[in-house]
């Protein structure tokens, strides 16, 4: 049994740190929500264990075993459910996707403070723009994680390995 991630941030600095625990994680649109009576942000996203991912491993040069992929063991990564909480919340304004699209999925790239606000990055350009004084980030696993073979890549630009589409 892993030991769940409860973390608390409440400035840039902390927020730096959650936002490496949060990397690469899966957000449905259908997850998130704004309740402004209440000046909170709350979102549910299937989070890629970082912590929990082992140091590749680079197979014998005759190694020809299948159950290797990227020289790691397939099967051994994990995702597990994380809940996220904004309070002091009193604005959030959404750039390149559509609430109405609950089905949509969204990748976390990072999170930073920004001119005073809280600002979510996704991939393809999507954001979410979050204001309010005082604000405080409550982060906790839920549930059990569990096993995944698939594991988030991020090739730089330039890197040979970018002309994969090709």
């Amino acid at each position: 049994m892993s030991t769940p991630l409860k973390l608390i941030a409440r400035d840039d600095e902390d927020l730096q740190v959650v936002a490496g625990f949060l990397q690469d994680a899966i957000v449905p649109v259908g997850e998130m929500c704004f309740l402004p009576g209440e000046k909170r942000f709350a979102m549910v996203v299937n989070r890629f264990r970082w912590e929990a991912a082992p140091e590749p491993m680079a197979p014998a040069e005759d190694d020809v075993d299948a159950s290797f992929e990227d020289g790691v063991a397939a099967g051994v990564y994990e995702r597990t459910h994380c809940a996220l909480c904004f309070d002091g919340i009193s604005a959030a304004r959404l750039r390149g996707f559509d609430l109405r699209d609950r089905a949509r999925m969204l990748c976390l790239l990072t999170i930073a403070e920004e001119g005073g606000a809280i600002l979510l990055h996704f991939s393809g350009g999507a954001s979410i723009r979050l204001e309010g004084a005082g604000w405080c980030l409550r982060v906790a696993d839920m549930g059990e994680p569990w096993p995944t073979t698939l594991k988030p890549d991020h090739p730089l630009d330039g890197h040979p390995l970018d002309d994969r589409a090709a």
